[in-house]
């Protein structure tokens, strides 16, 4: 008897209540075709690669920086070229400055 109530109650429920019309796993907007905006992260830039430094007699320098010849003040790839010597180039990229060496320094 009790076998028979509990199989009479679940045949009575609701055929919507058993199977909804919706994915719970399915993605957000996916019946309508669009895809949610991602949101914009954070612009990273990389510091350009110093190749080689030239400087003429008169002490005027120039750069090889990401295989550009560059002057104290223009600019490559974001950075400013604030300062070249004959041991490293300078570049400033707003209040950030970075000293580029051709060599490290070796000690024994």
């Amino acid at each position: 008897m009790v076998r028979t109530f509990i199989l009479s109650l679940l045949l009575s429920v609701p055929s919507s209540v058993m199977a909804q019309n919706s994915d719970p796993t399915a993605p957000l907007d996916w019946m309508t075709g669009k895809i949610p905006a991602a949101k914009p992260g954070p612009v990273y830039y990389r510091v350009p690669s110093l190749q080689s430094i030239v400087c003429n007699d008169g002490g005027q320098c120039r750069a090889i920086l990401n295989d550009r010849i560059v002057s104290k003040g223009e600019s490559v790839s974001g950075y400013r070229v604030a300062d070249i010597s004959r041991e490293y180039v300078t570049l400033t990229r707003g209040s950030k400055t970075w000293n580029l060496e051709l060599f490290s320094q070796i000690k024994y």
